[in-house]
């Protein structure tokens, strides 16, 4: 497991891919690169008989140029970070910091590519791979990315929390067609990882992903509902939309039980306190406890989140579960 530390100071646990399974990948890249390569060469030759020699040649540099070395480019480029050879493996590109590559980091890859890759063999990037701590070939190194599994296995997977009930189900009309799968990678990894971050670093990393998530979306933050809330309400609802795609005419599979059932007003399950407006944070005060043969079953309630429990020298994201 690899830790890249974000400029927020928070720790993102990549899989960085080995050499057999970037080898393989490169190894299909190859074969279709070279089989595009090949069907150009026919065409050009039979259609450039005509021509001298040199025309011919200069033709055919500028095909091999386009085909090995601009064709990978583009399509790192394009799908930012995943070829076909990436796809089949399960592997993709991201810079350093964890998100997704640009054009520049894609040309500075491919040009070095061909070197250490096409020109030596592979010999060069093995080599550079097996030294580097991470696997990286040379062409990573002076580009700044990494080289990633993307299919981890369910049962390592971090756990995301699910939001506060009343927050469930209110993001239905959101429009999140516009949000990168970088940012719900950021999101996704803040809130696996809030409850081992220090609270002001959790707060700020919170109200930073709250306002990127917004301007994405085109709709700002509900007023009195707190960033790390906010965040966990709307991967919930992504979650169920997914859910309700996979399973077409199934029930919603995003939403949370809720102990006792039923439903209170404005959407908020019965028994749960709805969001403090105006109060700074948006922290709930607890609600009065109740009687004993009341009290919910303790394997039914959530857990507490420590990165989220208010005190007097630092915010409160008001992400606590109800009592």
């Amino acid at each position: 497991m690899s830790e890249l530390v974000t400029g927020e100071a928070v720790a993102l646990e990549l899989r960085p891919a080995r050499l057999p399974s970037r080898a393989m990948a490169v190894l299909l890249d190859l074969i279709v690169a070279m089989a595009v390569y090949i069907l150009a060469a026919v065409v050009l030759v039979a259609s450039t008989a005509s021509l001298d020699d040199a025309a011919q040649i200069a033709l055919s540099i500028a095909t091999f140029l386009l085909v090995l070395v601009g064709g990978p480019i583009a399509v790192e480029t394009l799908s930012h970070g995943r070829s076909l050879g990436k796809l089949a493996c399960g592997l993709r590109v991201v810079r350093d910091d964890g998100g997704p590559i640009r054009f520049r980091h894609a040309l500075v890859r491919g040009a070095i590519g061909v070197v250490e890759i096409l020109l030596t063999f592979g010999v060069v990037a093995c080599i550079a791979s097996l030294v580097s701590a991470r696997g990286r070939r040379l062409g990573d190194v002076f580009a700044g990315t990494l080289v990633v599994r993307e299919r981890v296995p369910v049962g390592q997977a971090g756990f995301v929390p699910p939001p506060p009930p009343w927050l469930v189900g209110r993001f239905s009309e959101l429009d999140l067609s516009a949000v990168p799968d970088g940012l719900w990678l950021a999101v996704r990894q803040y809130l696996t990882r809030m409850q081992q971050l220090d609270p002001q670093v959790s707060w700020t990393m919170a109200e930073r992903l709250a306002s990127d998530l917004a301007d994405r979306t085109g709709a700002p933050v509900p007023q009195g509902v707190p960033s790390a809330a906010y965040l966990a309400a709307v991967v919930n609802e992504r979650q169920a939309r997914e859910a309700r795609r996979a399973f077409a005419g199934g029930p919603a599979m995003g939403g949370v039980t809720v102990p006792g059932g039923g439903a209170a007003a404005n959407g908020a399950p019965a028994g749960f306190p709805p969001p403090a407006v105006g109060v700074p944070g948006g922290y709930a005060p607890p609600s009065p406890p109740l009687p004993a043969a009341s009290q919910p079953d303790a394997s039914t309630t959530r857990p507490v989140f420590p990165a989220d429990v208010p005190s007097a020298d630092r915010p409160s994201t008001g992400f606590v579960p109800p009592v």
